[in-house]
This record gives C-alpha cells, structure tokens and sequence, in this order.
C-alpha cells in the first residue's frame, strides 16, 4: 500500500469516527427517548393487567380531599427486575411515568427504576427511585425545581399514595445515607447532577401524606430493608450490558460504511446517487443499533 492510499484510507477512517461522534450526542438526547417511550408503552400495559389482577382501578386522580394520618400499605413482594412498580406523576414538572422495577442500566433505559432492597410505595420506610437526567425521555430532567411542599403521587396496585416534598440536596454519588431505611414513609429520588455530568447525585426527599389503598393483597416476602451496594452513578449503580454486541455492530459499521464509499465510486451518474443515498440510509440504521448496544457500556449517561 503507498503512502498516498495509507493516507486516503486513514483519512476516510477519521471523517467516519468524527461522523460517529457527531451523531453520538443527538442519540443520547433524542434517539434515546424512542426506546423509553416503546418500554412505557409496553409497561402501561402491564400496570393495567396487574390493576385488574388485583381487583383495583385506582387512578392518579382518585385520591379525595381528604385529612388525617395515612394508612401504611402491607409489605409485598417487589415485582421482578424490569416489571412494572406503578406510575409516578409529578403536577409541579409535568412528569408521569412508570416506574420499572431495578435501577440497572437496563431497567432505567425503560423508565424511572425503584432500588430494589428498598419498600414498594405506601410501605413502611424509605422508597428510592432513580431516573435520568438528559437521556431516555430523562423523567428526572427538572427534579431540581421541586420545593417543599410540591406533590407527588405515586399509584401502585396497593392504591394511590401522595407524598409531599420535604428537603432537596446535592450529594456525592457515593453517599448511600440517602437510600437508607427510615422510621417513616419516605420517598427518594436520585438522579445525576448538575445535568449532563454525573459529579453528584441531586437527592429529593419527601414525607408520605395522604393515601387510598386498594385493599390487594400479594406475598409478603419483600424485605422493607435496604440493601446497600455501590452506588457511584447518579442514575444508578451497576452497568450491565454485553461488549460483545457492540463490537460487532461497530465492525458492522465499519464494513457497511466501507462497502457504500467503495461501491459509490465505482457506480457512475445516477446509480451513483442511489447507491449512496440508499448506503447512507442503511447506515444509519445500523448505527442507531451500534448506540443502543453501546450506550448502556458506559459509565454513566446521566
């Protein structure tokens, strides 16, 4: 190989990597959401077989107006990993969402994830949900405009629970005091801090207030202790996810980009064009699938 088709060749692999990047960020912040919303579509719908499992058709407008000290919901069984927990709805930021069961990567691509080892809402306890920043629809996106006093409900097939903003913190990902069991019903949500870094951990924190319960039943063989583990994401704490597939949609990548730049250059006139326009469409097919099995590989995507 001559010096001139090295240099031409290195040249088009760097053009190629700098596309890549290019396209890399608007992923992370819009071509993400299309899989969260896909999951939430999909989980609505669990949550709405599991309301009519348990005989209940609670909603998050069925709470009334009403005083006093609320009810504390039996101790259940947490659904299993990447299941639905129950729709949160946040009035102040316009939030409403289900809520998946585990805060992996996997799980929070789906939607805001409740910590396992932590109590199912309306339990005795702290609850802790996690949820992203800027990414997969990012829930969590304006949780720093939440002041005591705001609302947020909470539906689950053991009834609808209103929980009332106390405190709001900034805390270093490392710091699992805030996920730690408490002597009331509490509810925490984590997420990355400041947006788009992962530095700290923005900690919101708010009392259990009013409630409704639907009366459902389930085993009782959820813990309401928190199990403590590494928590040095904001959004969550351990990466799951396999090299592998993304190395080989990545090399995928490589051999289509070179098969279309070689096939353009041999095509002439309007084949030419066909070929790439129909190349490039592919393409990015293929690197859209290329960010999905790369995105949850990294350390955080806040």
């Amino acid at each position: 190989m001559s010096f001139s088709t090295l240099r031409v060749t290195v040249g088009r692999v760097i053009l190629v990597a700098g596309v890549l990047v290019l396209l890399f960020i608007p992923y992370l912040l819009w071509g993400t959401g299309l899989i969260t919303a896909r999951a939430q579509d999909q989980l609505r719908q669990q949550f709405a077989a599991a309301q009519v499992r348990n005989h209940t058709d609670l909603g998050l407008h069925s709470l009334p107006h009403a005083s006093g000290l609320p009810a504390i919901a039996p101790i259940m069984a947490a659904p299993a990993p990447g299941q639905s927990v129950g729709i949160i709805s946040i009035p102040k930021i316009a939030l409403e969402m289900v809520v998946v069961e585990g805060t992996g990567a996997e799980q929070l691509r789906s939607g805001p994830g409740h910590y396992p080892g932590t109590p199912l809402p309306g339990e005795q306890g702290n609850v802790a949900i996690a949820g992203h920043r800027t990414t997969y629809l990012h829930p969590f996106y304006n949780l720093n405009e939440l002041v005591p006093g705001d609302d947020v409900d909470i539906v689950t097939v053991q009834g609808l629970f209103v929980y009332q903003v106390t405190n709001s913190q900034a805390v270093a990902p490392t710091d699992v005091a805030v996920v730690a069991p408490t002597p009331t019903p509490t509810l925490t949500l984590t997420t990355c801090n400041p947006r788009y870094s992962a530095s700290q951990r923005l900690v919101v924190q708010a009392k259990l207030v009013k409630d409704v319960l639907s009366g459902a039943t389930g085993p009782t063989t959820h813990s309401s202790t928190t199990t403590h583990g590494s928590t040095t994401a904001a959004d969550d704490v351990t990466i799951h996810g396999s090299w592998l597939w993304a190395i080989v949609w990545g090399v995928v990548v490589a051999l289509l980009a070179a098969g279309v730049w070689a096939l353009a250059l041999r095509s002439r006139g309007g084949r030419r064009l066909a070929v790439a326009v129909g190349g490039a469409v592919a393409w990015l097919v293929v690197v859209y699938l290329f960010f999905g099995a790369l995105a949850p590989l990294l350390p955080a995507s806040y």
